[in-house]
């Protein structure tokens, strides 16, 4: 019984995953969230479950729901802007374009203006295609709330969400230039490449020395990022998939210091995102598998 029980979990263990990271914006509290999950799974008497994976969904949900409403207190006391915590992702989840775009660093910042209920019916309805009634047992919701709180949320993400589809050779060239300006200490290929309005976030969380609120505007963002330029010039700077998309790790005598992510509109770079919480970078050091 107990070996059916498990083998039924790590089945569906990714998408259980993948579903609480996406309404909560962190690995460690999915992770916290999944171990809640699998406790309530095994006291279940699932011989008399009929769909076991929408059993499983259900539980995720509602104890992500819980800790979303958390984190919310908690971010009103964070120091400085609140980044999600970034996830060095396999090469499968970049193929899946759908997917590699929900749990991209610029989708995470959008799901982030919405409610929690809100969020928990746009990741289950846009992202895993889930039915409105299989959404609205997992939120505690009827069905025609659910789809109101769907369409809402939908023109909520479309007002926000990144203007078309980001390719990877775009963002590929946009951290190249971040990688010329760094070696060089020229930061000029870098400016033609921000958009006027270009937006740059930093999360230290109190720990690690970031922005206190976001940088605006090309020129801002040019000397804030001139201004480091000296001290990255002696890190080493690799290449790695995050959230899906190319990204940039920069590390110290060895050790990981900052995860630098891009959101890129129409060809330009409008968002710049550098995570620096020492907490935020700890799940960085295994590749993740996602799964819708």
């Amino acid at each position: 019984m107990a070996d059916r029980s498990t083998e039924l979990f790590l089945t569906h263990r990714n998408l259980l995953f993948t579903i609480a990271y996406e309404m909560l914006g962190s690995a460690a509290d999915a992770e916290d969230v999944l171990q809640e999950t699998w406790l309530r799974w095994v006291d279940v008497d699932f011989d008399g479950v009929q769909n076991h994976r929408a059993y499983l969904v259900r539980i995720t949900t509602r104890q992500a729901l819980g800790r979303l409403r958390t984190l919310g207190r908690r971010k009103e006391s964070y120091v400085g802007p609140w980044l999600p915590e970034p996830l060095l992702t396999a090469p499968d989840v970049a193929e899946d374009v759908e997917l590699a775009d929900s749990v991209s660093m610029a989708m995470l910042l959008v799901l982030e203006t919405l409610t929690p209920t809100e969020r928990a019916v746009f990741v289950l309805r846009e992202v895993f295609d889930l039915g409105y009634g299989e959404i609205a047992d997992a939120v505690g919701k009827s069905g025609a709330a659910v789809r109101q709180i769907a369409h809402r949320a939908r023109e909520h993400v479309a007002a926000r969400r990144p203007r078309g589809p980001v390719s990877r050779t775009a963002t590929r060239d946009a951290l190249a230039a971040f990688q010329h300006a760094i070696e060089t200490g020229d930061l000029q290929y870098l400016l033609d490449i921000l958009s006027p309005d270009v937006v740059f976030l930093g999360d230290g969380g109190g720990v690690k020395q970031a922005v206190l609120k976001p940088v605006i505007g090309a020129d801002r963002v040019a000397r804030i990022l001139g201004a480091g330029l000296g001290r990255l010039a002696t890190s080493t700077r690799l290449p790695a998939q995050v959230n899906g998309y190319p990204a940039l790790t920069v590390h110290f005598d060895g050790a990981l210091d900052t995860v630098l992510a891009l959101r890129i509109d129409d060809g330009l770079v409008t968002g710049i995102y550098a995570v620096r919480n020492p907490e935020k970078l700890s799940h960085m050091d295994k590749e993740r598998s996602l799964q819708r």
